[in-house]
């Protein structure tokens, strides 16, 4: 069996097998713990948002437990008051799915659907991955901006539009220009990691988001 779409024609069923590796993961982290969601984690938000935030791939015990992205780990608990900080998210953020938390305008999904070990996706993952985002932008009518959480991230944005990853490098708060009207945008991602050793702060990552909000404000 290889990758299938859901009803909703974006997305891999739970049931995908693209990527041999990323399945005998998931089979492993069923067993291990049988209540947690432990298969592609579904994007979240409006297909009709101007605002899509493109990340790498469900933690272990964040989104791969919880089925909704950047829930449940430390990288959400930056990312979504971030979002709300800057109308595009509602409600309070409570690290799970039902926690009430609505997207505004935006819409939040990941480079890898499935949760890779050590948090590491290899490049033939990334690239089997490369249909499912190219369908997702390309269901966005609306979109305006591409919001890439680290250069995985960015490269996936630019080989799923079909773009020469050469052409634009990835860099902290660039905005890159894209021939088809779009614009990305590029962060270092908001994992632990990151912010615990200096290389993004939260005053980095509000640069990055008040520079999408005016980009999207200015929009026609």
């Amino acid at each position: 069996m290889t990758g299938l779409t859901t009803a909703s024609g974006i997305g891999p069923e739970p049931t995908c097998a693209l990527c041999p590796r990323l399945v005998d993961y998931r089979r492993g982290n069923r067993d291990a713990s049988p209540d947690w969601h432990n298969g592609p984690v579904a994007s979240f938000g409006s297909v009709a948002s101007q605002l899509l935030v493109v990340g790498l791939a469900p933690g272990l015990r964040g989104a791969n437990r919880t089925g909704r992205p950047f829930t449940g780990d430390f990288a959400g608990d930056l990312l979504y008051p971030t979002l709300i900080s800057f109308g595009f998210a509602a409600g309070q953020y409570g690290s799970a799915p039902d926690d009430g938390l609505e997207l505004l305008n935006c819409r939040i999904t990941n480079a890898v659907r499935c949760v890779p070990p050590a948090n590491k996706p290899i490049g033939a993952e990334v690239s089997a991955c490369r249909e499912f985002l190219s369908d997702e932008i390309a269901a966005m009518k609306g979109l305006k901006v591409l919001l890439a959480l680290g250069a995985v991230a960015h490269g996936a944005v630019l080989s799923a539009l079909g773009e020469r990853k050469a052409s634009r490098k990835f860099a902290h708060n660039a905005l890159h220009d894209l021939p088809n009207g779009l614009k990305l945008a590029d962060s270092y991602h908001c994992s632990r990691y990151n912010t615990n050793t200096g290389r993004l702060t939260d005053d980095m990552f509000h640069d990055v988001f008040s520079r999408v909000r005016a980009v999207l404000d200015d929009a026609p």
